[in-house]
């Protein structure tokens, strides 16, 4: 029994670790948006969290959001941790209401619905926290107040971050869907594999 348990917590480990990087990967692979800032760049490196939240716990999204991001600190060098956290605190804005539906009702349209559940809590949820904390902090951070100022946090609110978290939203789920329809065997398999 206690070497089941724990190789069920090693199996868990390896495949949050390895969603993890796949995350990173896709991070990497980004593109803009020809009407939006060039800084806000579409990417799919919530899909590993989703499926790890989905086989798991909404928590192991987190965990695989957490892992990304820490990697791309660490590879990139980046000298722009408010970037990272903005990064993760979408993260888990959009992969946590997604799977708290599907684990509370299973299937297809609870999916759905956690991808437009999610979707809002992530343009809403951005758009305040970029509104009172991340632009102010960023501002700070480069030097430059005048971006702090009410006009300008609301123009990048307004003109980037609410429609660029809305558009990111609706494309990730675009392609997550048909997506889980395929690997809705599979990840049913890993649930029943991970609660033995």
């Amino acid at each position: 029994m206690q070497k089941s348990v724990q190789s069920s917590k090693l199996l868990k480990t390896i495949i949050l670790a390895l969603m993890g990087t796949i995350s990173l990967v896709l991070f990497f692979l980004n593109f803009p948006l020809p009407f939006l800032p060039a800084y806000l760049k579409i990417d799919f490196s919530e899909v590993p969290a989703l499926i790890a939240a989905l086989i798991f716990s909404p928590m192991a999204g987190v965990v695989v959001e957490a892992i990304k991001n820490v990697l791309y600190l660490l590879v990139s060098g980046a000298g722009d941790p408010i970037g990272v956290a903005a990064n993760f605190l979408a993260g888990i804005m959009f992969v946590v209401p997604v799977a708290l539906l599907y684990h509370k009702y299973k299937g297809t349209k609870s999916i759905v619905s956690g991808l437009v559940t999610g979707t809002i809590v992530m343009a809403i949820g951005m758009s305040i926290l970029n509104y009172y904390v991340i632009l102010p902090a960023y501002a700070w951070f480069i030097g430059a107040p005048e971006m702090a100022g009410t006009t300008a946090k609301w123009i990048a609110v307004s003109a980037g971050v609410l429609p660029f978290n809305l558009l990111k939203g609706i494309i990730v789920g675009i392609l997550f869907v048909p997506l889980f329809i395929k690997m809705k065997t599979w990840i049913e398999q890993k649930q029943t594999n991970a609660a033995a």
